[in-house]
């Protein structure tokens, strides 16, 4: 098991590598939130909205319980005016982009930072329209940085 923590390791660095070049580039202004403090407000989900603005085919393999599409968010943007707004994707580009767009239109929009890939390494939940699950898409190869014990899918 001490070779899937090492590994493990390198994963996280990876991502959070990733994350931080596009971060730097193309949204460095966006409000951050960890997976460690989005775990700790789950609970608050009168006030907090969880989007997933990665594709259908995506979502079908899964998603952060309780998130919600971007497809379904959009349909009624006002309705979480006051809502705290988190935004994740696979690495952190697409939803930093999306959290910018939103809070340059007024809403308070975080972005995770690590987006789902961060998500497993904190042992985070997944699920998809069977309940819970270990998968998770990750665009290929070159994105499969999932913690031990999850699946990835392209």
């Amino acid at each position: 098991m001490v070779f899937g923590r090492k590994s493990d390791e390198l994963k996280r660095r990876k991502i959070e590598a990733m994350y931080e070049k596009s971060r730097q580039k193309f949204f460095p202004d966006v409000p951050e939130i960890t997976v460690e403090e989005l775990r700790d407000r789950l609970s608050d989900a009168d006030r907090l909205v969880v989007v997933d603005v990665r594709s259908p085919n995506e979502q079908a393999v899964s998603m952060i319980p309780g998130a919600v599409t971007a497809q379904e968010f959009e349909r009624d943007r006002e309705q979480h005016r006051e809502s705290t707004i988190v935004a994740y994707c696979t690495v952190g580009h697409r939803s930093g982009l999306f959290a910018k767009t939103l809070g340059d239109n007024g809403f308070e929009a975080l972005n995770l930072r690590g987006a789902i890939l961060a998500w497993t390494h904190a042992e985070g939940a997944l699920e998809n329209q069977d309940g819970p699950t270990r998968r998770i898409h990750v665009w290929g190869p070159k994105y499969s940085f999932e913690a031990e014990g999850y699946d990835p899918v392209w």
